[in-house]
């Protein structure tokens, strides 16, 4: 199977869909009603392809076909604006009046919501709406009475056809037993090379975190949810124990063994931090099999609290309802704020103007009309680098940037500054509707503190671990095909968990377009004393041997940098890592630290 994904026994019926309509034959129903079904129909064609994606994702994790996974992510992100698309062209072409006449959308709104009344993804059918109608309508009909500004159908207490999921309850202390129950049910073909032992490491790791003796109490039990969580070689069983009124959330992670003879639990995931990072948005998104999303979202929010459900809903790959969530957030903030928005914290970027609201912990970035020297790229070109970003295996190490189009702020909480810069620099992007600023295009990203300034006021302690961790971002990166290109410490951020990023993606390319270089000898004193380099340097040539003199001055930072990663200032570093991906051996992201890896228990 390749090139895309086929449904196989993931169907779904017209009628089961459309209660209302599917009684009721095409010529019989009016234009809204016949728009609505249009719409929720192709709805439902983009859902039987979400959920045999999932069915894809299991099969390319039972064959290890790496390739095959990567396809299905990125086919994941695709599809969602291909079914959009056609339900545009399909409402256009049948009800053309349906892009002029203004009465027409709310009757549609009001059909869709009585159809969506028992319907188990109410929240994804009305942002599916939302991308359509957005897509005929002009902007100023950008209001509650046309599209779901607010949620119209509310998803708790959906019943779902497949639990969302299962709880086992231990008897006689034996968790072994249930462990066991539980990889049994989560029906994978392959075996586990040693699946007793796998086990028993599972509880010594449970013991090593619950340390003492526990009473159980009545309620004592595990409880998985029933789909696995799929992204590149990984499977992730994700669940929590419950006793009493305390919760101990966990993921097992499942990978290939080496020996090719099954496969074998990799991590126990018990702390939060760990659990966070492993459902952050810098990595690609989960492949999930969900009936009712919401309820799968739920449960993961009560697993990491500090997450919202807009996050959550991306990481499980509907990235859509995260954007729908992610805006009305933006809006509830708005609301019960009164600071402004003020230019974010760092360098001032040349090919981005970058703004942020106090009060609201993420960044909003406007592509400048015109870039100064030495920037060379296009608008287009930047644009590509994003949508390169979202596509590829971003390791923990590349934020997701949440693309928007036509969005409402205040003009009145703009800060003057930001606001003269906007409509100085950004232009093109900017336009005014009375008090409101309408910004055309622009990208969200979660805030952060800049490397360059984290650094000026860490203690010793503090600067060693972020060296280390700039260091590891450029090798996971050369690792998962990506170079950076501006390595300045600026174009770096430190999350809240003191994990390093790149945030800066106008020059970021791919590795292997890339020409790694040893910097040639002077032959004599006029070349070594030339300000200009006096040989000759391709558009795509780095000598990393230059590296350490921009990154740092000398000093201590630059001493820590060349102890812990020095093999970055030589070329055939980079050029070893060029040939192992042309070649297929890059090693498989692991997102998680090495101490939670089960392998450190028994033997």
């Amino acid at each position: 199977m390749t090139g895309g994904i086929e449904r196989g026994a993931i169907e779904f019926t017209l009628e089961e869909s459309l209660p209302e309509c599917g009684r009721t034959a095409p010529g019989e129903m009016s234009t809204p009603q016949a728009i609505a079904r249009t719409i929720l129909e192709g709805f439902e064609k983009r859902w039987a392809q979400f959920r045999a994606q999932s069915v894809a994702a299991k099969e390319a994790f039972e064959t290890a076909d790496r390739a095959r996974a990567h396809e299905l992510s990125r086919i994941g992100i695709d599809t969602y604006d291909q079914r959009v698309w056609e339900a545009v062209e399909s409402v256009l072409r049948q009800y053309p009046e349906a892009r002029s006449d203004e009465t027409l959308w709310p009757q549609v709104k009001q059909v869709l919501i009585g159809l969506l009344y028992d319907h188990k993804r109410p929240e994804c059918a009305e942002t599916f709406y939302n991308s359509v109608a957005c897509r005929v309508l002009d902007r100023t009909y950008y209001r509650n009475e046309y599209i779901f500004w607010r949620q119209a159908v509310a998803t708790e207490f959906i019943e779902a056809d497949d639990v969302t999921w299962r709880s086992w309850y231990p008897d006689d202390g034996n968790l072994l037993t249930t462990f066991r129950e539980i990889v049994q049910s989560l029906g994978l073909s392959l075996p586990f090379e040693n699946l007793r032992r796998d086990l028993r490491k599972i509880l010594i790791a449970f013991r090593e975190h619950l340390p003492g003796k526990r009473e159980r109490q009545l309620n004592f039990q595990v409880q998985v949810l029933s789909s696995l969580f799929f992204r590149d070689m990984g499977a992730y069983v994700v669940g929590r124990l419950l006793n009493g009124n305390q919760q101990t959330p966990f993921v097992a992670c499942l990978r290939h063994a080496s020996s090719g003879r099954g496969l074998y639990v990799d991590a126990l995931l018990l702390k939060p931090e760990h659990l966070a990072g492993l459902f952050s948005l810098s990595r690609a998104f989960f492949i999930v099999d969900m009936d009712v999303p919401s309820e799968f979202v739920a449960f993961l929010n009560q697993l990491m609290p500090g997450k919202s459900k807009a996050e959550l809903y991306t990481s499980v790959g509907l990235q859509k309802q995260g954007k729908t969530l992610f805006y009305r957030d933006l809006m509830s903030g708005l609301k019960h704020s009164t600071d402004a928005f003020v230019l974010a914290p760092g360098a001032r970027g040349l090919v981005m103007m970058v703004f942020t609201l106090p009060s609201f912990p993420w960044v909003f970035k406007v592509i400048r009309d015109e870039f100064p020297l030495p920037k060379t790229v296009t608008r287009d070109e930047v644009r590509a680098r994003y949508l390169l970003v979202k596509y590829h295996d971003r390791v923990g190490r590349l934020p997701d940037a949440i693309e928007y189009s036509d969005v409402l702020f205040p003009a009145e909480r703009m800060h003057p500054v930001v606001l003269d810069e906007l409509e100085r620099s950004c232009a093109q992007s900017v336009d005014r509707e009375g008090d409101r600023l309408v910004l055309k295009h622009l990208y969200i990203e979660r805030r952060m503190t800049p490397l360059d300034l984290w650094l000026d006021d860490a203690d010793p302690a503090e600067q060693s671990h972020a060296v280390r961790e700039f260091g590891g971002t450029i090798r996971d990166l050369a690792e998962a095909n990506i170079f950076p290109g501006d390595l300045l410490l600026k174009n770096f951020g430190i999350t809240g968990r003191g994990r390093v990023v790149f945030y800066d993606y106008d020059e970021l390319s791919l590795l292997t377009e890339v020409n790694f270089r040893r910097m040639p000898s002077a032959r004599d004193d006029v070349e070594e004393a030339a300000a200009e380099p006096w040989f000759h340097v391709g558009p795509r040539d780095v000598f990393p041997e230059e590296f350490l003199r921009f990154l740092f001055p000398p000093g201590r930072l630059r001493e820590l940098f060349v102890e812990m990663h020095g093999e970055l200032l030589d070329p055939a570093w980079w050029v070893a890592r060029q040939e192992e991906i042309r070649s297929g051996r890059q090693p498989d992201p692991i997102p998680y630290p090495e101490d939670v890896r089960l392998g450190r228990i028994l033997g």
